[in-house]
């Protein structure tokens, strides 16, 4: 099969169904990204892809689209399987599908992830889903119990492939892509590049198309950065004084650890202040909630770990403030990536000491990027040139 020698500019000119196009107008998407324009025509075609792309390009719709259109309603095998690191990013995966299919009538979608009861699980899959989102661990759970078969599958998508295989999940991978057909179609999505996912790609994929939106192009989160050079015993204080400087409404603070997670959230409760967190040692049916009443808007601040907030897609987060630097540059990319979404623009604020001066040189320069560095002064935060900073917010 031969790459399309046009890329189109529309989603009308993709030879897409009425009901997706119904979905998709839905949903408020009045053009596709860059990388929905390169790869739905692409995965229409039947092509295996590796595509590397940055947060919040549209990515899920990228190969939710073709996969949707490709399903086979009265065939009541499994025929479309998307991977995803986290439990998180499985739900939010799903749930866009979900949109996706609103004109669909006859589409099931299961959603498979740990800490969520097997039997719960097992009724879903009795439904004889078409389309399974799911994290490794429990997908090769279902396989070997012998509650889902992969033997049908026309599609099976990587999500964030370079995160899922770094995680340690590279044996789950193979095994449940061995499980499939060998002529079935492998998509990989991912931020950045690993060996790992090189390896995937050379030993299952067949003459992969290589697709890669670069960074700096317009799909890419509109994001001013800010440094702010602080005292470790002042952090606090000064999250505060953002906080209080009450220009967004929208806000999610990161942290290195589940105890200053903790810290921080009941420290600013004592202070009044609406904030909820998410970590990795709070039960999954209370993380269900939390991110389900930040989405809805039910309160103004989240704080939250990085693997409890990979799956966040929330439209209208105005501002990402790093309360500790994230010890992998690739986590620093995910986090200001919560902002500036659905083509609006977004803020970020780093609380960077002198002793972490040095870290957040080498996240810059990861990211190519150059922020406008502010400090606190009598409680006001000011520009170099001592003027203050929220007055001309």
């Amino acid at each position: 099969m031969s790459e399309p020698e046009r890329i189109p500019q529309r989603f009308e000119e993709m030879d897409l169904s009425k009901e997706i196009l119904r979905a998709v107008k839905d949903m408020g998407f009045t053009e596709p990204s860059t990388i929905q324009k390169q790869t739905i025509p692409l995965m229409m075609n039947g092509m295996d892809i590796n595509a590397q792309a940055p947060t919040g390009t549209g990515k899920t719709c990228a190969f939710g689209i073709p996969m949707l259109e490709y399903v086979q309603l009265k065939d009541e095998r499994v025929q479309e399987v998307v991977l995803a690191p986290t439990r998180e990013l499985a739900v939010q995966i799903a749930e866009e599908l979900t949109r996706l299919a609103k004109f669909i009538p006859g589409v099931r979608i299961a959603v498979i992830y740990g800490g969520q009861p097997f039997a719960r699980q097992i009724s879903a899959l009795k439904k004889k889903p078409q389309i399974v989102v799911a994290t490794p661990g429990r997908l090769l759970d279902h396989m070997q119990r012998g509650n889902i078969r992969l033997d049908a599958v026309h599609t099976m998508v990587l999500d964030e492939a370079d995160e899922m295989l770094s995680m340690g999940f590279v044996k789950e991978v193979t095994r449940i892509i061995e499980a499939t057909p060998p002529d079935r179609q492998l998509v990989l999505f991912s931020a950045t590049t690993n060996q790992d996912v090189l390896t995937i790609a050379w030993k299952y994929q067949h003459d992969p198309v290589e697709i890669t939106v670069e960074a700096t192009k317009k799909d890419r989160p509109q994001i001013t950065q800010y440094v702010i050079k602080t005292e470790h015993n002042e952090k606090i204080s000064n999250l505060i004084d953002l906080l209080d400087a009450d220009v967004y409404q929208r806000i999610m603070v990161f942290c290195n650890t589940k105890f200053m997670t903790d810290r921080l959230t009941s420290r600013l409760q004592k202070d009044g202040y609406d904030v909820r967190c998410l970590h990795g040692d709070i039960p999954q049916s209370k993380r269900n909630v939390v991110m389900s009443d930040f989405k809805k808007g039910r309160f103004p601040i989240l704080i939250a770990t990085d693997v409890a907030a990979r799956g966040i897609d929330v439209d209208d987060v105005e501002a990402v403030i790093n309360f500790d630097l994230p010890n992998e540059n690739e986590y620093y990319l995910h986090r200001i990536g919560r902002t500036g979404r659905a083509h609006k623009h977004g803020v970020s604020f780093s609380l960077v000491t002198f002793q972490e001066s040095v870290r957040m040189d080498e996240i810059l320069r990861y990211m190519i990027a150059k922020p406008v560095p502010l400090h606190f002064e009598g409680g006001v935060l000011r520009t170099e040139d001592g003027e203050p900073f929220f007055e001309n917010v």
